[in-house]
């Protein structure tokens, strides 16, 4: 019996150990690739920051940062407008080629996904 308990345990911290990165905040993260299967929902997303730029003369002074691929061919987009910035400890460029997950509402802008970041607690860098 003790040996079945055991064993039972082993498997429940091995599943744990596999299963237990791809949770952030409770809720299992999706992939960048796999953002857009999700439009219109609350999800994790989780990838690389490939490119980063903010965009100073632009309306609104939008910062975008690309996950796992630079822009042009970027597979998704955070995008964190200038009246938000302020609220950043550290420029969110910072983030570049770091791995992040971001938590929101995931739209659809020209055909590619994107969350809007109002807070900086919705990004955490891994």
């Amino acid at each position: 019996m003790r040996r079945k308990v055991i064993a039972i345990l082993g498997l429940f911290l091995t599943l744990a150990f596999l299963i237990g990165p791809t949770v952030v905040s409770g809720e299992e993260s999706i992939t960048a690739a796999d953002a857009a299967k999700f439009t219109g929902q609350q999800k994790t997303v989780c990838g690389t920051v490939a490119s980063a730029n903010y965009a100073t003369r632009s309306k609104g002074q939008p910062t975008f940062l690309n996950l796992d691929q630079p822009y042009p061919r970027q597979v998704f987009t955070v995008l964190i407008w200038g009246s938000d910035r302020g609220r950043f400890q550290e420029p969110p460029e910072a983030l570049s080629g770091k791995r992040i997950c971001v938590t929101g509402v995931i739209q659809s802008y020209r055909g590619r996904p994107e969350i809007v970041v109002k807070d900086p607690t919705q990004i955490k860098a891994k």
